[in-house]
């Protein structure tokens, strides 16, 4: 089954990803929810998530709280 939603969206990749084809996710706003997806599989599955736990998380990441040792 095809969402018609989908193809309005507006998909982005974070600007630290290079140009290589490497392992990135995108987000796409679908307020009140965030969509991420692989980038080098468009057309498959995404995760939807609330809006505000992703910035949640973006913030948690930026902060370095989820660095590996």
């Amino acid at each position: 089954m095809s969402n018609p939603v989908q193809p309005l969206a507006r998909w982005r990749k974070s600007t630290y990803s290079g140009g290589t084809g490497g392992q990135c996710v995108e987000v796409a706003s679908f307020a009140p929810l965030a969509g991420v997806r692989d980038s080098k599989n468009p057309g498959g599955p995404k995760l939807f998530v609330a809006a505000d736990t992703w910035r949640a998380f973006t913030a948690q990441v930026k902060s370095g709280a989820h660095n590996l040792p």
